[in-house]
């Protein structure tokens, strides 16, 4: 049986968007090259607490970070899915990594509604957010 993300390229351009599947949602992230991607991480991830309800993992503080694909999706399936190129024209790649570049260590609101992980990466990739998790 091939893995899971076979139904997407196993080899992600810059540019790209990664769905991976974490438990409880997707997380998105942005390719830019070199094994690296561009996330939304919630600031104080590295505290993990059982008592945590899902809705508040949500609403905290994130950083913008580079980190290694592999660092990133750890034991999660992933795959390329730049699913709105259907309805969207993507940026230029070159302005895609641009404007991702740009982020890297900044904090931003963290809110599962409003600006989360798969916004902040179709924001880069065709100049406004979107996202189904929301719809």
């Amino acid at each position: 049986h091939a893995p899971e993300m076979a139904h997407g390229r196993c080899h992600p351009e810059p540019g790209d968007l990664i769905e991976i599947d974490r438990p409880l949602y997707q997380h998105w992230a942005l390719y830019v090259g070199d094994g690296y991607v561009i996330n939304v991480t919630p600031v104080d991830e590295g505290a993990p607490s059982l008592s945590v309800s899902t809705t508040s993992i949500f609403t905290r503080k994130a950083k913008v970070k580079k980190q290694l694909l592999k660092e990133v999706v750890g034991n999660n399936t992933w795959r390329v899915n730049n699913k709105y190129d259907r309805s969207r024209t993507p940026l230029p790649v070159r302005e895609i990594i641009r404007r991702a570049e740009r982020w890297i260590d900044m904090e931003v609101p963290y809110d599962v509604l409003g600006s989360n992980c798969e916004h902040f990466v179709t924001e880069l990739r065709y100049g406004e957010g979107v996202s189904d998790q929301v719809s």
